[in-house]
């Protein structure tokens, strides 16, 4: 079975102005690019058709949520707010989440587009599948967009998956460099999803996605963090994996696996501390499909995050399209000789305390 793949230009014309990285210009900041432009994006995509895999993903074609979709996590006020700024100049969501004119109608798409890969890889059309979306969504809350995000993309898309295919058990992997508080929020208190966020420690938002965030009320047990130190790389997102990730899906058995799909865990991510290789990202897929094959009869779909570096990127989604698809095109990551040689890279002591206290909370899942 094939490897679906959601993909429209329009999302990369959602406008995100000339701030400067993620500072609005002034006179005393120089106007620049935003750190979430098209650009990484717009690379990942290329690369994927330069290298041949492209023509072996099947095209998954992206459509709008609607208003009463986008309402079964977002509030009604929220929703006309950005709809109404995106109408005129456009505005700011909240907080570092500037948008410009049509930014509303290509988020709904950019949800919609998720809820497309969930529908594929539900029916059965597509074994797994990844949706390169813009704008992103998982810091997104009910009612005000953060960090970049619009509308909670992945949040919407299992809200959609439980209200038309009736699915149960969700399980969410996050593994974007900064805590996946938005996903966290909007199902804190549900015990049929399953909320895993793998971050860099108290990196964004601040103060969010600590160990003792559990949930809350019948949910209490089914979310869990692991807050690694800044500096991790390979060997402490793996371990995380193996000790925390896995045994949490197992106990918990998901009908379905997402991930919140962000590559600024990565060794050269400008807004990032951790050292993630290619090779990293690949081999925690390979974790995932082989969880998703054993527990959830291979339903495991992925929506694009963060990920912030235009030379990096496009190798990191290569590697991991590659897995899903198991076509391997041969085209070499140019950094990963430099950074498998990098001091590091191997699970350190301070790194495994946190693994290991994350670990600790797997007796809540049930």
């Amino acid at each position: 079975m094939a490897t679906g793949f959601v993909f429209h230009e329009i999302y990369m014309w959602h406008n995100t102005w000339n701030w400067a990285q993620v500072f609005p210009p002034s006179l005393t900041v120089q106007p620049g690019e935003h750190a979430e432009n098209p650009e990484t994006k717009r690379r990942f995509r290329n690369l994927l058709e330069v290298s041949g895999l492209l023509d072996r993903l099947l095209p998954l074609k992206a459509r709008a949520a609607s208003e009463d979709e986008i309402a079964r996590f977002h509030t009604r006020d929220y929703i006309e707010r950005i709809k109404r700024a995106s109408a005129g100049s456009g505005g700011d969501a909240s907080h570092l989440t500037p948008f410009g004119t049509g930014s509303f109608e290509i988020a709904q798409l950019s949800a919609g587009g998720t809820m497309a890969a969930f529908d594929a890889v539900i029916t059965g059309a597509v074994r797994n599948a990844y949706a390169l979306v813009r704008p992103p969504g998982h810091h997104a809350i009910a009612d005000a967009g953060l960090g970049f995000c619009l509308f909670g993309n992945v949040a919407l898309a299992i809200m959609h998956a439980r209200a038309v295919h009736g699915l149960g058990r969700i399980a969410t992997v996050d593994w974007d460099v900064h805590h996946g508080n938005g996903t966290q929020a909007a199902f804190y208190s549900d015990p049929t999803t399953l909320t895993l966020s793998i971050h860099q420690d108290n990196l964004y938002p601040p103060d969010s996605g600590g160990l003792d965030e559990i949930g809350e009320g019948a949910g209490r047990g089914y979310n869990l963090n692991i807050p690694l130190p800044p500096g991790s790389g390979d060997g402490a997102y793996l371990a995380a994996f193996e000790r925390v990730v896995l045994p949490a899906l197992r106990r918990f058995r998901p009908e379905l696996i997402v991930v919140p799909s962000g590559f600024d865990a990565s060794g050269v991510d400008p807004l990032g501390r951790m050292m993630v290789s290619s090779e990293g990202y690949r081999a925690m897929t390979r974790l995932l499909l082989d969880a998703a094959d054993e527990l959830c009869a291979g339903r495991l779909v992925m929506s694009h995050e963060g990920g912030y570096s235009a030379t990096y990127v496009p190798y990191c989604g290569l590697a991991v399209l590659e897995e899903l698809s198991g076509f391997r095109t041969g085209v070499e990551d140019p950094w990963g000789p430099l950074m498998a040689g990098w001091g590091g890279q191997a699970l350190a002591p301070h790194q495994e305390a946190v693994i290991e206290a994350a670990a600790a909370r797997l007796a809540g899942i049930r």
